[in-house]
This record gives C-alpha cells, structure tokens and sequence, in this order.
C-alpha cells in the first residue's frame, strides 16, 4: 500500500511541475501573412538598391547596414531567386523573423530582429556546405600556421646573423691599427729631422756662409761680421 502511494505521488509531483512549465499562448505583433508580406517587400528593396547601387538615398541608418549587408551576402550566394522558407518567432512586442532566401550559388538567411514592435536589426548570413566550411577552415589553419613559420624563419635568421657582427668588429678594429702603425715611423722621422735641424750646431757651414759673405763685401776677414742665423732659401732672406 505505501509503495503504490509513493508511486502516486510521484506521478503527481511530475503532472504539476509539467503543468508549472508550460507557457501561455502569446499572440504575436505581426501575424503569419503580414510578417510574410513585410519580408518579401523589405528583400525586394533590399536587393533592388543593391543592384542599381543607390545606397546612398537610404537614410535610416538601419535599413543602410542591411543594404550593406544584402550586398556583400549577393557576392557570395550569386543573384536573388525567392523566399524558401520563413519562420515567425516575434512575441508581443519584439523577436526575430528568420528568412530563408534562395540564390543562384548558395543560399542564404536574412534575420529580421523587432524591438517594442520595430525592426532595429537586419543582417544576411550566407550559408555555407560543410565541404565550404572544412575547406575554409583549413586555409585559415595553414595561413596561419604558414605566418608562424615564416616568422620564426626570420627570427633565426636575424639570430644567426649575430655571428658575423664580432668578426667585421675584428677586421675593423685590425685595420684601424694597421694605420696607425703605418703612419706612426713617418711621424716619427719628420719629428727627428726638424729635432736634428733646430739642434744642429755645424760650425763649418757658418765659416763657409761668412767666409763668402766676407768675399762678396770686399772684406780680408770675416772679423767685423757675426752670422746670427741660417734660414732656408725661400722663406726669408737671410740676415747678417
């Protein structure tokens, strides 16, 4: 008797939360035929501005991105054909009317969305094969995967070019001594020969220089002369 009464409450307890969950009837703003009348003339004006190219004579600027929309979707599915299949999921007030379109490649869905009894979205989604989206999904994958490596490929070689920077560091700093080595011993002999030249003493060659001066003047002697000093000729003339 106590195990048929458990069973009895428990299909009660199931009947009730099942009778709790169900929702009420709601009477949509927009009912089957109007939402179907809407649609169709909104597509048709949709690709009729697509097609002539006057988007810029529509100004709500929600009717233009689904302009915009319908045209970028058109060079995926090809050129409209008709409505195939439209579903009615608006409530009281808002809710979304699906719209599935046909065309010449591929087709296609235009979502219609209602806030507070008007539409303020309206996009076209193409639908793609699951061949179209496997094969789109491997170029992104092997796109992406080809960037990893390209980079990585610069990577290692901007690194292995590290490798030759100290050599050329070497060969420069080899020829900047070089240089200097090789110009050192030419200084070094300049500097000697102006030493030797300033310090030089050579009594013969002032007797020589006076003894001509002293012929040149009409002298005997070189007595009532001094030589003072020698300068190269060309620079100044000498003194006496």
């Amino acid at each position: 008797m106590k195990k048929w009464l458990l069973i009895l409450g428990i299909i009660t307890c199931t009947l009730g939360l099942t009778a709790c969950g169900k929702e009420d009837d709601v009477t949509p703003f927009m009912t089957g035929s109007a939402a179907e009348a809407y649609v169709t003339e909104n597509i048709n004006n949709m690709n009729m501005h697509a097609q002539s190219g006057t988007q810029d004579q529509v100004t709500d600027p929600v009717w233009l991105a689904a302009v915009e929309s319908w045209e970028q979707a058109i060079e995926e599915i090809g050129s409209y054909e008709e409505i195939v299949e439209i579903k009615n999921k608006l409530g009281e007030e808002d809710g979304v009317i699906d719209v599935r379109v046909k065309g010449e490649w591929r087709d296609a869905t235009v979502e219609f969305v209602f806030e507070d009894s008007a539409v303020v979205n309206v996009t076209t989604n193409v639908e793609y094969s699951f061949g179209e989206k496997m094969e789109k999904a491997a170029l992104n994958t092997l796109l992406g995967m080809g960037t990893v490596f390209v980079v990585l490929i610069l990577i290692s070689l901007i690194i292995g070019c590290f490798g030759f920077i100290p050599k050329l560091q070497d060969k420069l700093s080899k020829k900047s001594k070089k240089k200097k080595q090789q110009a050192a011993p030419v200084d070094h002999t300049i500097a000697q020969i102006i030493e030797q030249e300033e310090l030089s003493d050579d009594l013969e060659l002032v007797a020589v220089i006076a003894a001509a001066i002293a012929a040149s003047e009409g002298a005997s002697s070189t007595d009532g002369f001094v030589v003072r000093s020698i300068r190269r000729a060309g620079t100044k003339r000498q003194r006496a």
